[in-house]
This record gives C-alpha cells, sequence and structure tokens, in this order.
C-alpha cells in the first residue's frame, strides 16, 4: 500500500499511524519504562511521548517532504521508536512492585537492595541505544486477576519481539569462569526457560553487570561456549537453544526441560509452560499444581493427539490418573528397546513376503489400527484406544523381602516375555496355578507409530464420546507403564511405579 500526501489527508496518515501504535503495542507489556526519563509509562502515556518527540516531527517531516510512501515505512518508524528490553532474572526479596515506582522516577529512588537491578537494567537498555525497557516485577500489576492473565498468556511474545533480552545472573560474581552459568539459581527457575528461548537476542550479564565470560558480541545465542554450557545444562537441544518455536510437537522433550525447575507458586510451573506450547488457559491463581499442570496436559493431548505426554514416572495426579501429580515425573530417563539387528529385520522382512497368510494378517492389523480413534481428552475425562494382551503368568522373583520395589517375570499372549518393576504386589498366577480372575496387559495406540499424526479433521466434542465400557475409563493405562485389567466387571487396576517399568515386546 502507497500513501500519497497529496492524495490521502495528513488525518487519514495520524489513523494509519494510530493503527500500527495499536499492533505494535500488542507485541510488548501493558506498560514500559522510559530508559531516559525512568518514568513508567502506560500505553497512553508511551504513545503521547511518541507524539511529542523528535523522531515524531522528523517523521511528519518526511512524509511532508515525499510524494508518496509506503506504509511499511509508518510501521519501520513506529517499530523503531517503540524497541525495548526485557528483563530475565531470579526474584528477590522485597523487589519493587507497581506500587513503588508509579508516578516516580526510579533514578531519583536510594540505590539500595533490587532498586539497584532496576535502575542498572534501565541504564544498560538505554546505553544499548533503547529507550523502553520492562522488568516483571514492576510493568505488571500482581493485584489485577484479568491484567495477570492477559500477561501470562502474552509472555512469550513480550520476550520474543523485544529487541534485547538482558539476563541478569545476580548469584554469578565478576571474572567468573564457564560454568557458573549452568550453577546459577536462574537455571532452576520455571519462568526463565521461556524467557531464554523465545527472544532472539540474549546477553548475559554477571552480578557487577558486566557481560558474562567478557564475551562482547551482540547476541550470547551466538556464543558457542555459551550455549554448549545452557544445553549441558538444561537438556535443551542446540537449535531449540538458538531459534525455538513453540508447538505442541514434542510435547514430553519439552516438559522434561522444566521437570528440574520450581516456580514459587505452585501452580505457576505450568502457567510458565503455556507460551512454550503456544497455548492460551485461564489463569486460575490459587489452584494447586496437579489442577494446572493437569489443564495444560489436557491441552497439548486434546490438540495434538501426541500421548507421549502420558509417559512419566511417579505420583498419579487427582486432576486424571494417567497424568502425573508433579512436573518432575517427566525427569526419569525413557525406557527404549535396543534397535532389531538388520540381520533379525532382513529375515522378518522375508519371512513376510513368502508367507501370504501373515501379510493379510499385517495388512488387517494396519487398517484396525488405523481406524482406531484418536485420544480425546476434555473437562479431565480422557477417552484413550488401548490395545489389551491377556496376562497367563506372573511370577515374583524370590528373595525379595524387604525391598522397595518387586520384580516379576510376566507372561503375555502375543508378546514375549516382560519384565516388571514396581512397588505393588501383584497377584501371582501361572497354567499350573490358575485364578479366577482375568488380568489384562493394556497399552494405549499411539498413532505416531504408523506416521498418523493429522489430528485436527478428527475432533469432537466431549458431548459426542461413545459411552465408555466401564465406570473406569479415565484410569486407562499410561504410556510406559503397566496397567492390569480384571474381568468380568471389568473393573481396572493402576500399577503406580516410582521407578521406571520395563519390559522388552
Amino acid at each position: 500500500m502507497r500513501i500519497g500526501i497529496g492524495i490521502i489527508p495528513v488525518k487519514k496518515v495520524s489513523q494509519l499511524l494510530s493503527r500500527f501504535l495499536i499492533l505494535c503495542a500488542t507485541e510488548y507489556g501493558l506498560r514500559l519504562i522510559n530508559a531516559s526519563t525512568g518514568h513508567l509509562c502506560n500505553r497512553d502515556a508511551q504513545i503521547n511521548t511518541f507524539t511529542e518527540s523528535t523522531e515524531y516531527k522528523e517523521f511528519l517531516h518526511s512524509l511532508y517532504m515525499h510524494a508518496s510512501l509506503q506504509t511499511g515505512f509508518i510501521k519501520e518508524a513506529v517499530t523503531k521508536y517503540f524497541s525495548w528490553v526485557m528483563l530475565s532474572h531470579r526474584w528477590e526479596r522485597k523487589e519493587l512492585l507497581l506500587h513503588d515506582i508509579q508516578d516516580k522516577v526510579i533514578y531519583d529512588l536510594d540505590p539500595v537492595g533490587t532498586i539497584v537491578k532496576l535502575q542498572k537494567f534501565c541504564k544498560v537498555a538505554r546505553d544499548a541505544g533503547h529507550r523502553w525497557a520492562w522488568s516483571d516485577t514492576c510493568c505488571i500489576d500482581q493485584n489485577n486477576n484479568v491484567e495477570l492473565q492477559q500477561s501470562v498468556n502474552a509472555m512469550f511474545i513480550w520476550y520474543h519481539y523485544s529487541a534485547l533480552t538482558i539476563v541478569y545472573l545476580s548469584d554469578v560474581p565478576s571474572l567468573s569462569k564457564s560454568g557458573a552459568l549452568a550453577n546459577s539459581a536462574w537455571n532452576t527457575r520455571g519462568w526463565t526457560v521461556q524467557e531464554f528461548l523465545a527472544p532472539k537476542i540474549d546477553l548475559f550479564y554477571q552480578a557487577d553487570w558486566t557481560l558474562y565470560l567478557n564475551d562482547r558480541s551482540r547476541n550470547h545465542k551466538e556464543s558457542v561456549s555459551i550455549m554448549r554450557e545452557l544445553q549441558d545444562s538444561t537438556g535443551i537441544n542446540a537449535r531449540a537453544l538458538v531459534d525455538f518455536r513453540p508447538g505442541l510437537r514434542d510435547a514430553q522433550e519439552k516438559l522434561r526441560w522444566a521437570s528440574n525447575r520450581h516456580t514459587t507458586r505452585e501452580e505457576d510451573i505450568a502457567y510458565s509452560l503455556f507460551g512454550i506450547f503456544g497455548v492460551h488457559l485461564p489463569v486460575i491463581h490459587g489452584e494447586n499444581r496437579q489442577n494446572a499442570l493437569g489443564r495444560l496436559l489436557q491441552e497439548i493431548i486434546a490438540h495434538s493427539g501426541d500421548i507421549t505426554a502420558l509417559d512419566w514416572v511417579g505420583q498419579s495426579s487427582n486432576f486424571n490418573s494417567c497424568l502425573p501429580a508433579e512436573i518432575s515425573s517427566y525427569k526419569a530417563l525413557l525406557c527404549t528397546l535396543p534397535p532389531l539387528p538388520e540381520q533379525d529385520m532382513q529375515i522378518s522382512v522375508s519371512t513376510l513376503r513368502n508367507n501370504t497368510v501373515a501379510v493379510e494378517s499385517a495388512s488387517k492389523l494396519y487398517t484396525i489400527l488405523e481406524n482406531l480413534s484418536v485420544p480425546r481428552f476434555a473437562n479431565a475425562r480422557l477417552q484413550l484406544p488401548c490395545i489389551a494382551f491377556s496376562l497367563t503368568e506372573v511370577r515374583r522373583r524370590p528373595g525379595q523381602d524387604g525391598v522397595r520395589c518387586f520384580t516379576y517375570d510376566v507372561k503375555a499372549d502375543g508378546l514375549q516375555d516382560l519384565l516388571v518393576i514396581t512397588e505393588d504386589k501383584l497377584a501371582q498366577f501361572s497354567p499350573a496355578r490358575r485364578t479366577r480372575q482375568t488380568f489384562l496387559l493394556v497399552r494405549p495406540w499411539n498413532r505416531y507409530d504408523l506416521g498418523l499424526i493429522n489430528f485436527a479433521d478428527e475432533a469432537q466434542s466431549v458431548n459426542d464420546w461413545p459411552e465408555p465400557e466401564s465406570p473406569s475409563d479415565d484410569t486407562i493405562a499410561g504410556y510406559a507403564r503397566v496397567k492390569v485389567a480384571r474381568s468380568p466387571r471389568t473393573a481396572f487396576s493402576r500399577i503406580f511405579a516410582s521407578t521406571a517399568v520395563g519390559w522388552r515386546v
């Protein structure tokens, strides 16, 4: 779009300018600190500051001097003026809140305690050539639930579009060697994950506000040594550290990133991941962590169909027993099976090719699996397609008196022999020592195993789900958990294990 000043009146240009100001405002916080003056400004004050600035007068002059200009010129002028710097830090005692700096000049405050941190941050932002600065301590009204809701759901975007994010390591002294960042308390906090993944440009500062490792590059995301230290300490791969894209993919991996982290408010560990997964959910401060994490995991599974979020080790959640009570349940290493040797694989393929019956059976099985419904999760109710195997034998290994976890040898129709490790005491039986009950080993079906990853066209309302065959359908198997079902009433009993459950299939 091109604007001719002689064709479209200046009033129209002002309207376009206002539109761009509104659009830009959605990319940063409701309030910003003017790093030059030290004043906290809401959006009206920000716009007034712009229209009274020398830059605005030069902008209007340029419009008058040119016969025709693109709207991109207006957007560029607005974006340049409103470039802002974000602060990533660990909260300390007696942080400055909104009411502490409202209608005050931060540079005039006594430089004691956390006031110094805010003053230094704004000076660094100003010296880097940026007019605006944002800190989560004082730029959000912590007592306004509507504003908190908006801020939590938009914070990833604010960090992403910032001109620079300054990471302040208050416990890393001057002249620290490599490794100090990895051991910083900042690296244990829940909110800081998105604060260093979202921005395009990060700079790490030590306690005395000197650059970490004296690295004076314009962007520490381009520092091989700093990114390697973060990768080794967080388990986040190098590509994600440098160029992270939010979304529902690789849910279990992202949950594992947060599994060692902590937040002051227990529910915040879930809220801090909203931006990582690109979801928008209500913020209900005061709810317990199980409910907050449950709502997040429900959203992930319901919209992606990815059930790897059900692969965890730990205590079950009251929200739904297939979910963990704690984010730390994702710490455990995955139980991975060794790959099939190439020779064995070739033998299996040759056997199938030469066996018409086997090929037909495999084709039928594929069709059945392909037509299984996708996982559905709403209102804390999970409908999960599963594959069940009848157990024929369960034997506890001898010599386990007084141990915390028991080891069982398990046989099931259609499976190779299994090894199960659990805290629970299982009923033992065998063909020679039968039981009246029928036990089943239930494994959730993961459509990703067949490459069936498009779930959008199969979305259904919870009201469209078929009635469950069991009154305990929401306790069906976790992805890498052993679940046992017994008939004739088909009541499901969860076998909880605080250590990894391994089997060979």
